[in-house]
């Protein structure tokens, strides 16, 4: 299953975010190389928020990254959410094509 976190972050948060950056790398890294982290990113022009994609049994993969995130921790992200996300189309999902020839 995949989840979605989604951070609404302050106000300065690209220059904000360099004294923490590299221990954020470090998690996101991290979860990447367990398999947890698929996607993560800045939504930029204008720096609203970042949205991470999770894939794992359950939401407690990404609430569990944000409760460890070093931007959560040090005040820039105002809130976070996790919401299960279907996918319907793209990477990840077999397409209908590939699923009747079998």
């Amino acid at each position: 299953m995949y989840y979605l976190l989604t951070y609404d972050v302050v106000q300065g948060y690209l220059q904000k975010r360099e004294a923490y950056r590299e221990e954020h790398l470090k998690l996101a890294i991290s979860a990447a190389d367990r398999g947890e982290l698929r996607l993560g990113g800045a939504l930029t022009e204008p720096t609203i928020g970042a949205a991470l994609l999770f894939e794992g049994s359950c939401a407690k993969v990404a609430e569990d990254f944000a409760s460890r995130d070093p931007y959560v921790l040090n005040g820039l992200v105002k809130s976070w959410h996790v919401n299960e996300w279907s996918i319907v189309l793209g990477a990840g999902v077999e397409s209908k094509k590939n699923h009747n020839a079998q």
